[in-house]
């Protein structure tokens, strides 16, 4: 079904770009199978995969295996003895490429609580800004016999180009603004936990859709899962082809919180940015920004996400970002140890004894 596009009804530096309707389309919808509580992880495998490079492609049955998964490592994750040894004996780096805090940090705490090595590779400090490769530098860490690689990358591609080159599993930690696969998966075990299923509610994404991966697998994961998915942005920060994904499409943010379930917001990426997209932080967070005036269009338990680092006073306020009652975002942190427990789980399974029966 489609729709007249809806335009920001106030005067301002937007204004003109207002006359433009957007095509939009109503996703798909998925009705998914009962979901435990907690997955059996000695269950027969539902992800056969080699690497984790990206949500776009991954079935239904795949994303609720790895979330189902991934519940079950919250609860170990909340017992006073957190750590196992299933990857005993196991090495896994993390090479990222970009500067990192809450992904990398969360990866290596993923790694040490299921008993594995971890290293943390330096791009500031390595052969890379002597002028390696990145071919080279895949070849140089393969030789090291690693049994998972987690790669964060500023160019679009680079982690797919990388998995071609080694004999372990990589996992993507976000390429350019291509994808963040475990930032999708831990958003939907989020809002699992707290509504039930994803199936049927409509998430509000909002923000720099342009430059975002994070807004692009979560487009992926929840269409296929059978959200609809709504995408709010200044025209500017639209990306090309946006409405083709299944997704609405609105420039005035109240219109596009109308009956919203969830709201994510996005930072502005102003490190991808080449030139001005926005006339001003002032004008964006008046047009853009999350208070209340604007949650108010969304249901009265609409349920607040943030993937971090916030920008307080630009995309979110602080009051509404610290609401203990609507917000996630802490909630989202201490999900994200516990997917990417299982993604490491789910691709070292046939490096261990009885792989089959896992």
């Amino acid at each position: 079904m489609a729709q007249s596009g809806e335009s920001p009804g106030e005067s301002g530096p937007f204004a003109a770009f207002s006359a433009v309707p957007l095509r939009l389309r109503i996703a798909r919808t998925y009705s998914p199978p009962p979901m435990s509580a907690s997955a059996d992880r000695s269950s027969s495998l539902f992800y056969s995969r080699r690497h984790l490079l990206g949500i776009e492609g991954l079935t239904a049955q795949e994303i609720d295996g790895l979330i189902d998964l991934s519940d079950s490592y919250v609860e170990q994750n909340r017992r006073a003895d957190k750590k196992d040894s299933l990857l005993h004996g196991r090495t896994v780096i993390n090479l990222f490429f970009e500067t990192s805090t809450r992904t990398r940090t969360s990866f290596e705490l993923a790694a040490k609580r299921l008993g594995a090595d971890v290293v943390n590779m330096s791009v500031a400090t390595s052969a890379i800004k002597k002028g390696e490769t990145l071919l080279d530098t895949a070849a140089t860490l393969n030789a090291m016999r690693p049994d998972v690689i987690v790669v964060r990358h500023p160019d679009s591609g680079a982690v797919n180009l990388l998995s071609q080159k080694v004999d372990c599993a990589v996992i993507n930690g976000g390429d350019g603004s291509h994808e963040h696969p475990t930032q999708a998966l831990l958003d939907a075990l989020t809002i699992r936990r707290r509504r039930g299923s994803l199936a049927g509610l409509l998430v509000a994404i909002c923000g720099d859709i342009r430059h975002s991966r994070v807004a692009r697998s979560n487009i992926h994961l929840l269409t296929t899962m059978g959200a609809h998915v709504r995408v709010i942005a200044p025209p500017t920060l639209l990306a090309p082809g946006i409405d083709r994904m299944g997704v609405e499409v609105f420039t005035d943010m109240r219109k596009g919180l109308k009956g919203c379930d969830i709201v994510m917001m996005l930072r502005l990426q102003t490190e991808r940015m080449q030139g001005s997209y926005v006339p001003s932080i002032r004008e964006y967070f008046h047009f853009f920004g999350l208070d209340y005036e604007k949650l108010a269009n969304a249901k009265p338990d609409a349920l607040i996400m943030h993937p971090g680092p916030m920008n307080r006073g630009v995309e979110i306020d602080s009051e509404v970002a610290d609401d203990i009652d609507r917000s996630l975002i802490r909630e989202q942190v201490e999900m994200g140890v516990a997917v990417r427990m299982a993604c490491l789980d789910v691709l070292t399974r046939s490096l261990r004894p009885n792989a089959g029966a896992a």
